[in-house]
Protein backbone atom coordinates (compact mmCIF):
# COMPACT_ATOMS: atom_id res chain seq x y z
CA UNK A 1 0.00 0.00 0.00
CA UNK A 2 2.72 2.40 0.70
CA UNK A 3 4.25 1.70 -2.42
CA UNK A 4 1.15 2.68 -4.35
CA UNK A 5 0.97 5.71 -2.19
CA UNK A 6 4.55 6.65 -3.30
CA UNK A 7 3.50 6.11 -6.69
CA UNK A 8 0.65 8.51 -6.99
CA UNK A 9 2.72 10.76 -5.52
CA UNK A 10 5.53 10.40 -8.16
CA UNK A 11 2.14 11.15 -10.45
CA UNK A 12 1.60 7.02 -11.10
CA UNK A 13 -1.36 5.16 -10.19
CA UNK A 14 -2.11 5.92 -6.96
CA UNK A 15 -3.69 3.23 -4.55
CA UNK A 16 -7.40 1.77 -5.23
CA UNK A 17 -10.24 2.34 -2.69
CA UNK A 18 -11.60 -0.83 -4.50
CA UNK A 19 -8.79 -2.65 -3.09
CA UNK A 20 -8.69 -2.95 0.13
CA UNK A 21 -12.30 -2.16 1.08
CA UNK A 22 -12.42 -4.84 3.37
CA UNK A 23 -9.89 -3.44 5.10
CA UNK A 24 -11.10 0.19 5.83
CA UNK A 25 -14.33 1.86 6.10
CA UNK A 26 -14.14 5.13 3.25
CA UNK A 27 -13.65 7.62 5.85
CA UNK A 28 -10.95 5.61 7.27
CA UNK A 29 -9.49 5.02 3.81
CA UNK A 30 -9.21 9.01 3.08
CA UNK A 31 -7.79 9.76 5.97
CA UNK A 32 -5.31 6.81 5.76
CA UNK A 33 -4.19 7.96 2.77
CA UNK A 34 -3.98 12.12 3.63
CA UNK A 35 -1.66 11.16 6.35
CA UNK A 36 0.17 9.11 4.26
CA UNK A 37 1.19 11.19 1.61
CA UNK A 38 1.57 14.11 4.11
CA UNK A 39 3.99 11.99 5.49
CA UNK A 40 5.92 11.04 2.98
CA UNK A 41 6.13 14.59 1.41
CA UNK A 42 6.85 16.38 4.96
CA UNK A 43 9.48 13.71 5.56
CA UNK A 44 11.23 14.09 2.40
CA UNK A 45 10.59 17.65 1.69
CA UNK A 46 12.03 18.77 5.62
CA UNK A 47 14.75 15.91 5.66
CA UNK A 48 12.92 14.58 8.35
CA UNK A 49 15.38 12.25 10.63
CA UNK A 50 14.20 8.55 10.95
CA UNK A 51 13.37 8.76 15.05
CA UNK A 52 11.06 11.90 13.82
CA UNK A 53 9.62 9.71 11.59
CA UNK A 54 9.08 6.98 13.61
CA UNK A 55 7.25 9.23 16.42
CA UNK A 56 4.74 10.54 13.66
CA UNK A 57 4.34 6.55 13.56
CA UNK A 58 3.75 6.30 17.04
CA UNK A 59 0.17 5.17 17.04
CA UNK A 60 1.02 2.29 14.54
CA UNK A 61 2.11 -0.80 15.44
CA UNK A 62 5.95 -1.31 15.41
CA UNK A 63 5.81 -3.24 12.56
CA UNK A 64 3.35 -1.08 10.51
CA UNK A 65 5.94 1.89 11.52
CA UNK A 66 8.95 -0.19 9.81
CA UNK A 67 7.34 -0.79 7.20
CA UNK A 68 6.25 2.51 6.31
CA UNK A 69 9.93 3.98 6.89
CA UNK A 70 11.88 1.12 5.09
CA UNK A 71 9.41 2.35 2.10
CA UNK A 72 10.28 5.71 2.92
CA UNK A 73 14.16 5.17 2.63
CA UNK A 74 14.12 3.21 -0.46
CA UNK A 75 11.90 5.54 -2.20
CA UNK A 76 13.62 8.97 -0.66
CA UNK A 77 15.27 10.21 -4.03
CA UNK A 78 12.19 9.25 -6.09
CA UNK A 79 9.38 11.35 -3.87
CA UNK A 80 12.26 14.39 -3.89
CA UNK A 81 12.46 14.62 -7.45
CA UNK A 82 8.73 14.28 -7.92
CA UNK A 83 7.90 16.99 -5.39
CA UNK A 84 10.90 19.02 -7.03
CA UNK A 85 9.22 18.24 -10.29
CA UNK A 86 5.77 19.47 -8.88
CA UNK A 87 7.54 22.70 -7.70
CA UNK A 88 9.37 23.67 -10.57
CA UNK A 89 6.08 23.21 -12.96
CA UNK A 90 3.74 25.45 -11.22
CA UNK A 91 5.81 28.30 -13.49
CA UNK A 92 7.73 28.61 -15.83
CA UNK A 93 9.09 31.71 -14.94
CA UNK A 94 12.03 32.62 -12.91
CA UNK A 95 13.76 35.37 -11.28
CA UNK A 96 17.14 36.55 -12.96
CA UNK A 97 17.61 39.86 -11.17
CA UNK A 98 15.99 42.73 -9.18
CA UNK A 99 16.96 46.35 -7.96
CA UNK A 100 15.18 48.68 -5.50
CA UNK A 101 14.73 52.23 -5.00
CA UNK A 102 13.48 53.75 -1.76
CA UNK A 103 11.59 57.32 -3.07
CA UNK A 104 10.63 60.10 -0.96
CA UNK A 105 6.87 61.76 -2.19
CA UNK A 106 7.07 65.39 -0.76
CA UNK A 107 3.74 65.91 -2.61
CA UNK A 108 1.32 65.06 -4.98
CA UNK A 109 -0.90 67.07 -7.95
CA UNK A 110 -3.89 66.34 -5.16
CA UNK A 111 -1.99 66.91 -1.67
CA UNK A 112 0.56 69.39 -1.07
CA UNK A 113 2.41 67.90 1.75
CA UNK A 114 2.30 64.16 0.97
CA UNK A 115 6.04 62.60 2.31
CA UNK A 116 4.78 59.30 1.74
CA UNK A 117 7.94 56.57 1.29
CA UNK A 118 7.43 54.93 -1.69
CA UNK A 119 9.74 51.80 -3.20
CA UNK A 120 10.78 51.52 -6.82
CA UNK A 121 10.83 47.86 -7.35
CA UNK A 122 12.31 46.38 -10.86
CA UNK A 123 12.24 42.63 -11.19
CA UNK A 124 13.97 40.82 -14.42
CA UNK A 125 12.21 37.89 -14.61
CA UNK A 126 12.97 35.12 -17.66
CA UNK A 127 10.13 33.49 -18.93
CA UNK A 128 10.01 30.63 -21.96
CA UNK A 129 13.15 31.77 -22.37
CA UNK A 130 13.02 35.74 -22.63
CA UNK A 131 13.86 38.06 -20.42
CA UNK A 132 11.10 40.58 -19.46
CA UNK A 133 11.32 43.49 -17.17
CA UNK A 134 8.64 44.30 -14.83
CA UNK A 135 8.38 47.59 -12.72
CA UNK A 136 6.29 48.33 -9.55
CA UNK A 137 5.96 51.43 -7.29
CA UNK A 138 4.72 50.49 -4.50
CA UNK A 139 4.02 52.26 -0.51
CA UNK A 140 4.71 50.50 2.97
CA UNK A 141 1.47 48.78 2.71
CA UNK A 142 1.87 47.28 -0.84
CA UNK A 143 5.46 46.23 0.35
CA UNK A 144 4.21 44.39 3.66
CA UNK A 145 1.40 43.02 1.56
CA UNK A 146 3.97 41.76 -1.13
CA UNK A 147 6.82 40.42 1.86
CA UNK A 148 3.74 38.48 3.40
CA UNK A 149 2.84 36.68 -0.04
CA UNK A 150 6.63 35.39 -0.86
CA UNK A 151 6.83 34.22 2.54
CA UNK A 152 3.46 32.40 2.36
CA UNK A 153 4.60 30.92 -1.29
CA UNK A 154 8.00 30.28 0.28
CA UNK A 155 6.08 28.21 2.87
CA UNK A 156 3.71 26.71 -0.03
CA UNK A 157 7.44 25.59 -1.73
CA UNK A 158 8.92 24.68 1.18
CA UNK A 159 6.10 22.36 1.90
CA UNK A 160 6.03 20.80 -1.46
CA UNK A 161 10.04 19.81 -1.78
Amino acid sequence: MCHRVVDGLCGREPPCRSDYSTTWSLEEWLQLLDFLTSLFRLAVGNDIPDEEVLAKLSDADHSHAEAVLSVLRARWEEIRRALLDRTSSISSATLQDFDWQLKLALSSDKISSLNTPLISLCLDVRENGALRPITMELNREEVSTLISSLEAANKVVLQLK
